[in-house]
C-alpha cells in the first residue's frame, strides 16, 4: 500500500503521521510504501531519518522516499494525506488583527470570520493543485485532508475536482470531553453523535453507552448547577448556545465563536491572543510574530519574563490526542483489529532517536487518517466520530453538496456516513449562512472575483459596513498579495 504525506516537513504533522502509519499492524502487514512530500526540502531528510528510527524501534520495514514533486510522489498512491500551511503564525496574526482594525469583531480568525476567508484563500490554490494532480496521477486514491479551514478547503477540492476527498478533524472529541466533565463521568461512557460543519457541530444525541440512558436531561440540569465562570474561555459560549438552542455545540469558544457576531463577550482571552504593542509596529509591518495564546487556560502568567524560560502549552496536547484515540476505540461498535496499533507496542518510549528532537512515547496521535485507511484499505471495521464530506442528505436541512461533518463507519466496502436527525431550525439557520459563505468563497476563487468574495464577506455575521468590507478586501490583498490567488474587482 502506498501512502503519500503532503506537507511532511511539518514538525507537527510529519512525525505524528509517520508514527500513526508505522504503529498500524493492518497497514504494515503486507508492505507499506510511505512517500514524504513537501515543497520545502529543508526538513525532509530529518523526517526520513525520524521515520527510519521509528521503523527500527517497531521492527517495521516500510519503503521510504522523499520528494518535492507531486508528479513523482503520486503515481500508484492508494491514499494521500495532507496538512499544509505557509508561515502559519505570521499570516494568521494578520488574519486575526487586520479585520479588527476595520471594526470587525471577529475572534480567532482561523476558520471562520473575515480572517478565515483569507486563510482559506491562501491554502485553496495548493489544496486544489494537489487534488488536480491526483486526478492525473492517482485518480482512484483517497484524499484525506487535515488542512484548515477544513470545510472551506474540502468544499473547493470536492467541487472543483473529481477526487474522493474526506476532511478529518478531532475537534468533536473536545465537545464530548466537555460534556463528560459536566456530567461527571468518564469520556468513554458517552455515546454522543454530532453533525453540522467542522468546528461548528451540534450533538443530536448523548447517551450512556452501557445503559442507553438519554443523558441530555441530566446534562441540562448539571449545566444549570455549575458556576457560569467555570472554564469560562473554553465552554461559557457553548453553555449559552446550549441554553438558547437546546443542543450542546463543539469544540469550544474560539472555534464556535468564529461563526457568530456576538461571541467576543464570551471569550476573555480575545484581547491577549496575538497581543502586540502597536507603538512598536504591527506584525504585518515588522514581520515579528506575536506569541500565540489559545486562551486564558494556557496560563499566560507562565510566559518567561526574558527569553529562554518556559512557555505555555499549546492546544491540543499529546495527552489530549492520545485520549481521543482511546475514546474512539471505546466508541467502535463491534469493529475488529487493534485500535491502538502495533499490538501493544504503542507503549514503547521513543526518546531522542537518531539525534532528532522529537521526544515522547510512540502512541497514536488520535487523528483519524490511519483508522480510516485501515478500514478502506484493509477491511478493519471502525467507527469515526467525524468525517467531512459533501452532503448527500446526511444533514437534513443543509444544501446537497455542501461539506458537512458527521459520524461514519468505515470498512472494506468504503465510507458509510451516518444519516443524522434534522437539527432545530435555529441551528440550521446559523449553519446555512456558513454553507452559503463557503459556496461563494469557492466561486470567488474559481472566477478570480473580488466581487464574489465581497458577497461572501457581506454574509459574515461580523460584517457591519459595506465600506469596511471593501476596504478590508483591498488591504488584505495589499498585505498578502504574494500568497493570495489572483483576484480582481
Amino acid at each position: 500500500m502506498k501512502v503519500v504525506l503532503v506537507g511532511a516537513g511539518s514538525r507537527e504533522f510529519g512525525p505524528a503521521s509517520i508514527r500513526d502509519l508505522l504503529l498500524s499492524d493492518p497497514l504494515c502487514e503486507n508492505g507499506l510504501d510511505i512517500v514524504l512530500m513537501d515543497l520545502d526540502a529543508s526538513e525532509l531528510p530529518r523526517m526520513q531519518r525520524y521515520a527510519e528510527a521509528v521503523a527500527g524501534r517497531l521492527d517495521r520495514s516500510p519503503r521510504l522516499s522523499v520528494t518535492t514533486r507531486l508528479a513523482d510522489a503520486l503515481p500508484g498512491a492508494d491514499a494521500v494525506v495532507m496538512a499544509i500551511e505557509l508561515d502559519r503564525y505570521f499570516y494568521w496574526a494578520q488574519d486575526f488583527h487586520i479585520p479588527r482594525t476595520f471594526g470587525f469583531p471577529q475572534i480567532y480568525g482561523e476558520n471562520g470570520g473575515p480572517g478565515g476567508l483569507f486563510h482559506a484563500l491562501r491554502n485553496m490554490g495548493p489544496c486544489v493543485d494537489v487534488a488536480r494532480a491526483m486526478e492525473e496521477h492517482c485518480p482512484d486514491a483517497w484524499l484525506l485532508n487535515y488542512t484548515n479551514p477544513l470545510t472551506k478547503l474540502c468544499e473547493a477540492q470536492s467541487r472543483l475536482t473529481g477526487v474522493r476527498v474526506v476532511g478529518l478533524c478531532h475537534g468533536v472529541f473536545h465537545g464530548i470531553e466537555q460534556m463528560a466533565r459536566i456530567l461527571g463521568v468518564p469520556t468513554g461512557q458517552l455515546d454522543a453523535r454530532a453533525s453540522g460543519i467542522n468546528h461548528f457541530t451540534w450533538f443530536e444525541s448523548v447517551h450512556d453507552r452501557e445503559t442507553g440512558e438519554d443523558l441530555y436531561p441530566r446534562l441540562k440540569e448539571r449545566e444549570r448547577e455549575a458556576h457560569l465562570l467555570h472554564d469560562w474561555d473554553e465552554i461559557a459560549l457553548s453553555r449559552i448556545l446550549f441554553r438558547v438552542f437546546g443542543r450542546f455545540p463543539s469544540p469550544g469558544a474560539n472555534h464556535i465563536g468564529e461563526y457568530l457576531g456576538w461571541a467576543q463577550e464570551f471569550l476573555g482571552s480575545s484581547a491577549v491572543q496575538f497581543f502586540y504593542d502597536p507603538v512598536e509596529g504591527a506584525p504585518w509591518e515588522t514581520g515579528e510574530v506575536p506569541t500565540w495564546i489559545y486562551n486564558l487556560a494556557d496560563h499566560p502568567t507562565d510566559m518567561p519574563a526574558f527569553p529562554g524560560g518556559p512557555v505555555p502549552r499549546m492546544k491540543p496536547t499529546r495527552e489530549q490526542r492520545a485520549a481521543a484515540a482511546e475514546a474512539r476505540a471505546a466508541r467502535a461498535e463491534g469493529g475488529s483489529g487493534n485500535a491502538d496499533g502495533a499490538s501493544g507496542r504503542a507503549e514503547a518510549e521513543f526518546g531522542n532517536a537518531g539525534g532528532l528532537e522529537f521526544p515522547g512515547p510512540l502512541t497514536p496521535s488520535g487523528e483519524l487518517a490511519v483508522p480510516l485507511l485501515e478500514g478502506i484499505l484493509c477491511g478493519v471495521e471502525t467507527y469515526l466520530d467525524a468525517v467531512n464530506i459533501p452532503n448527500r442528505g446526511h444533514v437534513p436541512g443543509l444544501p446537497d453538496g455542501s461539506v458537512v461533518e458527521v459520524p461514519a463507519r468505515v470498512d472494506a466496502s468504503g465510507l458509510h456516513p451516518r444519516e443524522m436527525q434534522r437539527l432545530p431550525e435555529g441551528i440550521l439557520s446559523l449553519l446555512r449562512t456558513q454553507t452559503s459563505i463557503h459556496q461563494l468563497l469557492v466561486d470567488a476563487f474559481a472566477r478570480g472575483s473580488r466581487q464574489t468574495l465581497l458577497q461572501a464577506l457581506m454574509l459574515d455575521p461580523t460584517t457591519h459596513s459595506y465600506r469596511a468590507a471593501v476596504n478590508l478586501i483591498n488591504e488584505m490583498f495589499r498585505v498578502q498579495g504574494d500568497v493570495l490567488p489572483e483576484m480582481e474587482w
